[in-house]
């Protein structure tokens, strides 16, 4: 029986597709299974290199898979789509990883660990709460716009909005309460978030590298978390360039016949973590082929 050196893994919800692959490249074997089955197959399974798509729970996955003592390795989807030989289907990508992961050249995302998706999270809860904190505010502007009352621009208007009210005798009563009804989630999304950042000092404060980041100039509380939780195992990057790269902070290329023509900032990556603009300032004063130390 041939011998399993690589597996490739669909990810899903409930159902796994696995295709295994022997050294040479032939299919040894392809199955559906259910996450308890995986979970048992890939325990009793040989240790193998293991690819799946860098997606939702794949970085938990990867971790167990590890443990089991798999070298497991996650490939951004963009990267694995133009592997898919046929018609697009669960197994199809399951092979397609396969292909992807024996070319030489291929980019892999460093595995999260347990710290590093918290710390995501708390963005992405951070993110969630602004969003909404502003939803609300353009509520309230455009509620009271409806019935003349035009409100300064700023956030300390909202926090000052009964001195405003008070004066508007003519909107009626049932509009005064709703928009306080606003105004009271305003405040207490504004308490929400300033709980979430404090998290997030108490976490940048036990964070080996988030504290090293906090060194460079420019970079503070948010963005040096933000770093710490979505640039991963920056080993993966050869220089600063390809970090610059992987959050899309440099030119979009378009090249033929020999004649480079730059464009504009590719903006691709993670639109987040490149909110944090002064990283482009420190990023490029990195020269080029230096590794990125304060990452870790």
């Amino acid at each position: 029986m041939n011998t399993v050196a690589l597996v490739g893994i669909d990810i899903g919800k409930r159902s796994f597709h696995l295709h295994a692959q022997d050294r040479v490249g032939h299919e040894v074997w392809h199955r559906q299974v259910t996450r308890p089955q995986l979970l048992r197959q890939m325990a009793q399974l040989a240790p193998c290199r293991v690819v799946m798509e860098a997606c939702a729970g794949a970085h938990w996955l990867a971790r167990v898979l590890t443990d089991y003592g798999h070298d497991v390795q996650l490939i951004a989807a963009k990267l694995v789509r133009p592997f898919v030989s046929n018609n697009k289907n669960d197994f199809a990508d399951a092979e397609a990883l396969c292909e992807a992961a024996r070319r030489p050249n291929m980019r892999y995302v460093g595995i999260k660990n347990i710290e590093q998706q918290t710390l995501s999270i708390r963005h992405r809860m951070r993110e969630a709460l602004i969003r909404e904190r502003t939803a609300i505010t353009n509520q309230i502007h455009g509620f009271l716009l409806e019935f003349g009352v035009p409100l300064p621009a700023g956030a300390a208007t909202i926090r000052r909005l009964e001195a405003h009210l008070e004066d508007e005798v003519k909107l009626p009563a049932t509009v005064l309460l709703l928009i306080r009804r606003l105004r009271e989630r305003y405040l207490g999304l504004c308490d929400e978030i300033a709980e979430v950042d404090q998290e997030l000092r108490d976490d940048v404060a036990q964070n080996d590298a988030a504290q090293r980041l906090l060194t460079v100039p420019g970079i503070g509380v948010i963005t040096a978390s933000l770093l710490a939780a979505e640039a991963g195992d920056t080993s993966s990057y050869r220089c600063s360039r390809d970090f610059a790269a992987s959050i899309g902070l440099v030119p979009r290329r378009y090249s033929t016949g020999g004649k480079p023509r730059l464009l504009g900032i590719s903006k691709r990556g993670d639109r987040h973590l490149r909110t944090a603009r002064a990283v482009m300032v420190s990023v490029w004063s990195v020269p080029h082929g230096q590794r990125i130390d304060a990452c870790g």
